[in-house]
């Protein structure tokens, strides 16, 4: 039975050690050299990288989640992790170079012996404690032992003292934090901290990636922890750094080396055949990869210095050089190259269908270096020789490159168009996107304009097939289309779209024999197809086109007189109503239709604008006789649209006119007058717009079923008409207002009075349905009726009606409102005038002075801040002029109003700075007569009783702030409460 060799003490390895060196000093120097070459060469800037490794090869020894915490304390760098303690072979490792203890572990990512040498660029005096061994490392001590060499003095004072740090182990004492199983303490040297602290500042969670043991690392920084997660699902990974994370799609193959390709490698890589690959692309929010940007590193399987051009994460148990840094070419990497082209494709292949993977594809520049050259030459053959591109059928398996097809100029319409007509066609956005030369470097055959038009050519397909590839075309090079096919109406294709005739795809092409029409599948001239074909020499042929032909008009304006002459021109009409109802002009549009002879109930022919449809509601509410009547027969076999559209009425009929003068309807020179009434004097002459009217109003007899009708028609025929700014009622609603159609009165004489403004004032109209009092629109507001002067002057009229009622709103300005609408008007004045809500009077003053209010015994005209104008209009006096008084009291004293109990808040409440003029306060104020009022405005001095009240009002008035006069008398009324009411002022 063997027992395995005791591993020495650390007081045995430094005895050893120290023995060695004394007798061979070279062998001191070469440790050393070694060490030196290490911190300086391969593991430079390798410290956080390398204390991950180790955290990550204890956890995997144990086999649990391995968790690792970076905490920067002062000048003192700690790294405690879970997993595997440290023990004797472990001490052994530490402290022997090249030699580690994990080289039996498979999943081992440290197995050098070699890479806690990283440690040095920042401290000389390491300590690792452990619940298994604690160990320290020390320059200062190390020299102190060799120093006591006699054989050794002359090389340490050759070296300046330096000596190899990790080569004697010390005892050391400590134990790793709870929870943890190892803890690695690195004091650091002087003007370390700022570099570890922006290497911990930087860590990134992709570190984990490389390290699947790992599945936590803490970053301590200033109390504050930042967490680095890494999760892993299947093939995908989260990565996690704080709340962001970032999903990884992986693919890892376990690669076995053949023994006979190790021969020329190290003793201790020889027996390490078997070995894991990883390709890694991160993910965005929805799945789609994400190539890397920049160049990327090779990971071996930590970062080495080895550049690729792939933008994508490999991380590979490459033969690393002697420095650690660069890749060993010999035979083992070839195979790694080969297992890792064969994960690439495969990860290609498993990604979601994006074109974002042609950015994944090895580009065609020059290689960033040798191994990457290898690298991309390789992946480059397995991509052609896989199928993973996605084709545009979802029904087809993904394709190898050399049988796909990119569309030049693809659109995704052009691509759906075209799938199952071009074999091996791709997604639109796999032509578009990515470079061109990428999809050539995988042999990936382009398909232009020529190669669509000659993969089309006697294909048989449905008109509305043709009609997306058209679509899809638009915009495409003519020359190119030339010799694009165009299905016909009859079955037939024509070879060119150069002569063919294009029809509307609702047109009926077998009504349309009589107008002898050849068109071209309706199907497949919809939407953006006719501008394609008429773009390649097609014909418009549509229904409006054929429709405003001058031989179709002239026909339909012969056809009574053809009619008359016993022609049979039944197949005209339906040819016309063919073209009407596939054309679909609105009523009116084309007044020249009205003229097409239609059969009557009769047995006669008439214009079809003379006729209504048989049953319509229009026939229920005119005088019987007013027009004929269609024949029913007929009429249940044509489209109900296209009769209305020549005129047939169903319910009213429209006529359209750029100018009034054209308008050939009931009344029409009356409401032009009335519209040119509504325009200012000065006015130049307007510039109408298009009109709608409605036609046969007169013939009305039953209005309450026709008002329903006229509200339900478009909206052009309801609408106002704006004449420059002047909005005028349109021909419907002005004929309507001024005829009597709610039971034999006019609706102008009635208003929407039953609440609101009017109510009191005008009687309300009766209960309509609201479509058609929206019609009607009688006045509800007093700013509607003084739009109009007659509406104004019956107002005034009302207001003085002792039998009438107004709101106290409305009555506090519509004198004002009024007064300003009838200014220049020759106005008869009322007997009587509003005072109150409910009273009239025949006297009555209006209120301009507010101090004389006191004075005055005449009922009161609310004046609504224009009391001059309304003395005018009422033909009253002002208050002013009746009351012409003086100040007769003798003031008690005279201030100025800033000194005035209250003054600043007063000021602040009328915005000012302070408070200018003065006031006399009178104990009892008195004016001409004797008579006592509250306030009296003065040129300087204001006159007041003394009262809070006095004072508000006489201030408010000097100020020109009359609206603020309670708000200045409770200013006045509590000048100790200022502080607290500014305080309220400021709540908005």
């Amino acid at each position: 039975m063997r027992h395995a060799a005791r591993v020495p003490e650390p007081t045995e390895l430094r005895r050893r050690v120290l023995a060695a060196w004394a007798d061979s000093p070279a062998r001191f120097r070469e440790d050393a050299n070694a060490e030196e070459d290490l911190v300086r060469g391969g593991y430079r800037d390798r410290l956080l990288v390398e204390l991950a490794q180790n955290a990550a090869d204890a956890a995997a020894r144990t086999g649990g989640p391995g968790h690792l915490r970076l905490e920067l304390a002062g000048d003192e760098l700690r790294a405690a992790n879970t997993g595997a303690p440290l023990d004797d072979d472990g001490v052994q490792a530490l402290a022997t170079l090249r030699a580690s203890a994990k080289r039996d572990a498979a999943d081992s990512v440290g197995r050098f012996g070699v890479g806690f040498a990283a440690v040095l660029a920042v401290t000389d005096a390491p300590a690792v404690h452990s619940t298994g061994r604690s160990v320290r490392f020390s320059a200062a001590a190390t020299r102190d032992a060799v120093a006591a060499v006699p054989a050794l003095a002359e090389e340490l004072a050759r070296r300046d003292g330096a000596v190899p740090v990790l080569r004697l182990p010390f005892d050391a004492e400590g134990a790793p934090p709870a929870e943890f199983a190892t803890e690695v303490v690195l004091p650091l040297l002087a003007g370390s901290a700022a570099a570890v602290r922006a290497a911990l500042q930087a860590l990134d969670a992709e570190l984990l990636l490389a390290l699947p043991a790992l599945a936590q690392v803490d970053v301590v920084l200033d109390g504050v922890t930042r967490t680095l997660t890494r999760d892993q699902d299947g093939s995908r990974v989260v990565l996690g750094d704080g709340p962001t994370t970032r999903t990884w799609q992986l693919v890892q193959r376990t690669v076995e080396l053949p023994a006979e390709l190790l021969a020329d490698r190290p003793v201790e890589e020889r027996g390490r055949r078997a070995s894991t690959l990883t390709w890694a692309v991160p993910l965005d929010d929805d799945g789609v990869p994400a190539p890397l940007p920049g160049r990327q590193v090779l990971h071996a399987p930590t970062p080495s210095d080895e550049p690729l051009s792939l933008p994508a994460r490999l991380v590979a148990p490459f033969p690393l050089g002697p420095d650690r840094r660069h890749v060993a070419p010999g035979p083992v990497t070839d195979a790694l190259v080969r297992a890792a082209a064969d994960g690439y494709a495969e990860l290609l292949a498993g990604l979601p269908a994006d074109p974002v993977l042609l950015q994944l594809v090895p580009g065609v520049g020059l290689a960033a270096a040798e191994l990457d050259a290898a690298l991309c030459r390789a992946v480059l053959d397995r991509l052609t020789a896989t199928a993973w591109l996605p084709a545009a059928d979802p029904e087809e398996p993904p394709l190898r490159p050399d049988r796909a097809v990119a569309l030049d100029d693809a659109s995704d319409e052009r691509v759906a168009a075209l799938v199952g007509v071009l074999p091996g066609l791709l997604p639109a956005g796999w032509s578009r996107r990515g470079d061109a030369r990428v999809r050539t470097a995988l042999g990936v055959r382009r398909a232009g304009l020529a190669d669509v038009v000659e993969a089309v050519r006697g294909v048989q397909r449905p008109g509305e097939w043709w009609a997306d590839l058209y679509t899809a075309l638009e915009g495409a090079d003519r020359e190119e289309l030339a010799a694009l096919p165009v299905p016909l109406a009859d079955g037939r294709t024509a070879q060119s779209p150069a002569g063919v005739l294009l029809a509307d795809a609702a047109l009926p092409a077998d009504r349309l024999a009589p107008l002898g029409l050849r068109t071209a599948d309706p199907a497949a001239v919809t939407g953006a197809a006719r501008r394609v074909l008429e773009r390649l020499g097609a014909q418009p042929a549509t229904a409006a086109t054929v429709l405003a032909a001058p031989e179709v008009r002239a026909a339909v304006e012969s056809s009574l007189d053809r009619a008359d002459d016993d022609e049979d021109v039944e197949p005209l009409a339906d040819a016309v109503l063919a073209l009407v109802a596939a054309a679909a002009p609105a009523p009116g549009e084309l007044p020249w239709l009205g003229e097409l002879a239609l059969p009557d109930d009769d047995g006669g022919w008439a214009p079809a604008g003379e006729l209504v449809r048989p049953g319509s509601p229009l026939a229920d509410v005119l005088e019987p006789g007013a027009l004929g009547v269609l024949d029913p027969e007929f009429a249940a076999g044509q489209d109900a649209g296209a009769l209305r559209a020549v005129g047939v009425l169903d319910t009213f009929s429209l006529l359209t006119a750029a100018d009034p003068e054209e308008l050939d309807v009931d009344r029409a020179e009356e409401w032009l007058d009335a519209v040119l009434d509504r325009l200012p004097a000065d006015a130049p002459p307007p510039d109408w717009p298009a009109l709608t009217v409605v036609r046969d109003l007169e013939l009305v007899r039953d209005w309450d079923r026709a008002l329903p009708l006229l509200a339900a028609l478009p909206d052009a025929a309801r609408a106002d008409v704006d004449l420059g700014g002047t909005v005028v009622p349109g021909y419907l609603r002005w004929w309507l207002r001024t005829s009597p159609v709610l039971s034999g009165t006019r609706p102008d004489q009635l208003r929407a009075a039953g609440e609101g403004e009017l109510q009191g004032l005008y009687d309300a109209v009766p209960e309509l349905p609201p479509a058609v009092r929206e019609l009607l629109r009688p006045a509800s507001t007093v700013a509607e009726l003084l739009v109009d002067v007659d509406d104004a002057l019956e107002l005034l009229d009302r207001l003085g009606d002792p039998a009438r009622t107004v709101g106290p709103a409305v009555l506090r300005t519509v004198y004002a409102r009024l007064a300003a609408v009838l200014d220049g008007v020759d106005v008869e004045p009322p007997a009587r005038v509003r005072v109150a809500p409910e009273r009239v009077s025949a006297e009555a003053v209006v209120l301009d002075a507010p101090w004389s209010l006191p004075l005055v015994d005449a009922p009161l005209v609310p004046a609504g801040g224009a009391p001059e104008a309304v003395a005018d209009l009422l033909d009253l006096p002002l208050a002013s002029e009746q009351e012409q008084a003086r100040v007769t009291s003798r003031a008690a004293r005279t201030v100025a109003w800033s000194e005035v109990p209250g003054a600043r808040l007063a000021a602040t409440r009328l915005g000012l700075a302070e408070l200018t003029g003065q006031v006399a306060v009178h104990p009892t104020l008195t004016v001409s007569g004797g008579r006592s009022v509250a306030w009296w405005p003065g040129t300087d001095t204001d006159a007041v009783d003394g009262t809070p009240a006095a004072l508000g009002r006489a201030l408010a008035w000097r100020a020109g702030a009359w609206p603020l006069r309670q708000a200045l008398a409770e200013a006045f009324a509590h000048p100790q409460r200022a502080t607290e009411l500014a305080a309220e002022d400021s709540i908005s």
